[in-house]
């Protein structure tokens, strides 16, 4: 099966390249090919080509950020986040995979990043009121803190 995947994360620094590597690597260990776009700080690197993905059986996207997902129209697509990119590929992978066999052409949502959507789907929260917590140490020891006591 052919595969292309994008991985992006808000640096971009590690992350979306361990995502790519390990979707790359688990794709050859399973008998797949795929190309992996990597999107970061820096720009995409390895930018997928038109002809990259209409030769593709499926797309796989793990981003911790909005990834357009206009150029993959009428593709199976398998959404996770850049942790599931690297700690989980074969779920990706395979998640993908099932998505060809069935035909189906749609979006399929993964791990953390259906998450975002249990609580819109009708399930109330379970603490309905947010609780302030204070991070960090003594206020007046920050940085700002002591800025503003030496130009006082």
């Amino acid at each position: 099966m052919k595969l292309v995947a994008v991985t992006s994360c808000p640096t971009g620094i590690a992350h979306s390249q361990m995502a790519a590597e390990n979707l790359e690597q688990t794709a050859d260990r399973l008998g797949h090919d795929i190309k992996v776009e990597v999107q970061g700080a820096m720009g995409a690197e390895n930018e997928l080509s038109g002809d990259d993905i209409a030769g593709a059986d499926a797309v796989i996207v793990a981003s911790d950020t909005s990834v357009s997902r206009d150029r993959f129209e009428g593709k199976p697509l398998v959404k996770g986040t850049v942790k599931d990119g690297v700690n989980d590929p074969e779920g990706l992978i395979e998640q993908a995979a099932e998505l060809v066999e069935s035909g189906e052409s749609g979006t399929v949502e993964l791990g953390d990043a259906a998450d975002g959507d249990a609580d819109s789907a009708g399930e109330p929260a379970a603490d309905p009121a947010p609780q302030q917590q204070r991070r960090g140490g003594d206020r007046e020891k920050g940085l700002f803190a002591r800025l503003k006591k030496l130009f006082s």
